[in-house]
């Protein structure tokens, strides 16, 4: 199993999670969370802004799908400006259903 985890821009989030489920993804965690990268914020004018709100999405899936969701993911997510976000994946050991006990996905 694989985690992919995806820093993107909030106003990307609704086509992303829209491309997602053309894909067969149901299943996913959505986080707002603030941060910056390479660039270090954005300044305007004088002030300067170093954390910037993004949104991190979640999925756990199997490794033979983990491509194409990072590639549905690029494409919906990609501005072609700095700050488009990062996409992390991950292996996933196990994973249990809390109610069930149940081993896997």
């Amino acid at each position: 199993m694989k985690m992919i985890r995806a820093i993107i821009k909030p106003e990307k989030v609704e086509e992303v999670v829209n491309a997602l489920e053309k894909e067969g993804v149901i299943s996913l965690t959505k986080l707002d969370v603030f941060g910056r990268g390479r660039q270090k914020g954005i300044q305007v004018g004088s002030s300067i802004y170093d954390e910037l709100p993004k949104v991190m999405l979640m999925i756990v899936l199997e490794d033979a799908k983990a491509e194409k969701v990072v590639d549905v993911i690029e494409d919906n997510a990609r501005t072609g400006n700095i700050g488009d976000g990062k996409i992390f994946v991950s292996a996933v050991d196990e994973a249990y259903t809390i109610r069930t006990g149940e081993k896997g996905l």
